[in-house]
């Protein structure tokens, strides 16, 4: 990622969120960090994904902000996919495994299937219209990222659903962008236990937008 970011014609910056680890992250970062100033390490206390991704998008700098997780299971060059000229006009993009042109390689046929009758759940309920709301490739315009993650209060693995919940809600455009999806053994995610806690956000969410929670300003009571 740092080589990809410091080969474009763009400015950029590669930001690590540091989300309470137990490893040696922070180590690794501050170290990569002197060799390569592009680099950027936050650390945010509160565990989860949702909060996490919260905090770098509210503290990145750049007019395109882009989710990215760790494993890379998007090829890294793809990123163009998402920036302009290749795309433009929309506020939120997002990658997809479920659009045409989209291509998955070894995901095994049951996580495949549990992320279809998620979705459906997820589109029956809370965001119409999105195949695919849990792929961990996102790329937001400056202004609607600090918009939505302003409000956005998710911490768990749903805040994907949330965001774009969000984004529909005040009227932002929405473009799925196919990608090759490369599935890695080493995901956290427990299928079982992360899918039902999962279900239980998205009724969250859709009870906090029917008690207009997503139209209050931040810090308003």
């Amino acid at each position: 990622m740092i080589a990809f970011a410091e080969a474009q014609s763009y400015p950029a910056e590669v930001v690590v969120v540091d989300n309470a680890s137990t490893d040696h992250t922070s180590d690794i970062v501050e170290h990569a960090a002197v060799d390569h100033p592009i680099l950027s390490l936050l650390h945010q206390p509160i565990q989860g994904k949702g909060a996490a991704v919260r905090k770098g998008m509210l503290e990145a700098h750049g007019e395109y902000r882009f989710i990215c997780d760790a494993d890379l299971a998007m090829p890294v060059d793809q990123v163009a996919r998402f920036l302009p000229p290749t795309l433009s006009n929309y506020a939120v993009a997002i990658a997809s495994r479920e659009v045409a042109g989209a291509r998955r390689y070894g995901e095994p046929w049951y996580r495949h299937l549990m992320g279809r009758v998620f979705n459906l759940v997820v589109r029956l309920l809370v965001v119409a219209g999105i195949q695919d709301t849990q792929c961990g490739f996102k790329c937001f315009r400056k202004d609607a990222a600090e918009k939505i993650f302003s409000i956005q209060h998710i911490d768990g693995w749903a805040f994907d659903v949330e965001v774009l919940y969000i984004a529909q809600r005040y009227g932002y455009r929405i473009v799925e962008v196919p990608i090759d999806w490369h599935y890695g053994e080493g995901s956290r995610v427990s299928p079982l236990r992360d899918s039902w806690n999962m279900v239980r956000e998205v009724f969250h969410i859709r009870r906090a937008g029917h008690r207009g929670v997503y139209d209050r300003q931040p810090g308003a009571q």
